[in-house]
């Protein structure tokens, strides 16, 4: 039985998950009223497609990371850019390719670190080079997420580091507080990913 102060959390990233996959796949989305609204399939161009100079991004593993990056994060043919602390500043602009994939992995590794082997790293994630692999990469991400909110009992939301993800401050915070962050990590590169899109389709014409 889901906790009931879990709830209304796990509502939220239901809806916020759903929104963000048909806003990139089609061919209609809620708009936010009820109503559907026609939306175009994510292409590999848009995917790609680096609206400013400098852009981080996922690359060939072969062309190496881009600028200012340091090294290409994952694995498999395809990495995302990246760089050691401190990163660099002004934060680098970022694709619909990176945010996809930054939110792809996190999702992975959090439902890893809170209820699968809690041992996956950055260098376990294979990054998706066209928009297809993302697309069903995203999903499979936000089930793994979602069956690992399903699996905590109420014990569990008060457990300071009950998930043992490295790249944030789960080890300080109650489980409530990390289904929170997550949540928001959604909606703020889903709003992000999404103005992406209206841009490169103005951008078109």
């Amino acid at each position: 039985m889901t906790p009931p102060r879990l709830a209304p959390l796990l509502r939220q990233f239901d809806f916020a998950h759903r929104r963000l996959a048909d806003r990139m796949a089609g061919p209609l989305m809620d708009s936010g009223d009820g109503t559907d609204t026609e939306v175009g399939p994510l292409t590999d161009e848009e995917y790609l497609w680096e609206p400013v100079a400098d852009c981080w991004s996922v690359r060939r593993r072969t062309d190496g990371p881009g600028p200012r990056a340091t090294l290409l994060a994952g694995t498999g043919d395809w990495g995302r850019d990246a760089a050691a602390y401190p990163h660099p500043w002004p934060p680098p602009f970022t694709t619909i390719a990176w945010r996809l994939s930054h939110l792809s992995e996190m999702l992975t590794l959090r439902a890893d670190h809170t209820a699968g082997t809690r041992s996956l790293t950055r260098d376990d994630y294979a990054v998706s080079g066209d928009a297809a692999t993302a697309l069903a990469a995203f999903g499979a991400a936000a089930d793994a997420w979602r069956r690992a909110l399903l699996s905590v009992d109420d014990a569990a939301l008060d457990t300071v580091g009950y998930c043992t993800y490295p790249h944030g401050g789960d080890a300080e915070e109650p489980f409530v507080d990390i289904a929170w962050w997550v949540n928001q990590e959604l909606l703020h590169h889903g709003a992000e990913i999404a103005l992406l899109r209206d841009l490169y389709r103005s951008r078109q014409g």
